[in-house]
């Protein structure tokens, strides 16, 4: 890495520890957000098969890890979408993301359908990349 030393940012589950990651990394001036899911800190799902409110709540975890560098949304420049139901997540994601980022959409997206996420209940999961 060059000599650019690493600042790791966790929520203190049992998952971080047991599986072994870090919610976030930050290496100079881009940080590197592990997929956030409605998985809850303590481990429980939040509201299960309700699509909307699971991007929102990984949504509400990644702007809680940027807090923990000083930066917001609009430090987001990637962002990759994993869903198990795509047909549900096109309209939830639209939503949601226009609330998040306040209709501007000047960040790169991906969006990838999947059979299935960590947590039986998760239909969704969300990673990105900002820069400070």
């Amino acid at each position: 890495m060059s000599g650019k030393r690493r600042d790791a940012k966790r929520f203190g589950t049992a998952a971080e520890q047991g599986y072994g990651f870090a919610q976030a990394v930050r290496v100079g001036k881009t940080i590197y957000i592990s997929g956030q899911t409605a998985s809850a800190v303590d481990g429980a799902t939040g509201p299960a098969g309700d699509m909307t409110a699971q991007i929102r709540t990984a949504y509400r975890r990644i702007g809680d890890l940027l807090t923990m560098y000083g930066a917001t949304m609009a430090n987001v420049v990637d962002e990759t979408l994993y869903v198990t139901d795509m047909d549900a997540a096109i309209p939830a994601a639209v939503a949601v993301r226009r609330e998040v980022y306040g209709g501007v959409f000047d960040v790169a997206s991906t969006l990838i359908g999947v059979q299935r996420l960590g947590g039986a209940d998760l239909l969704v999961e969300i990673k990105c990349t900002a820069r400070l």
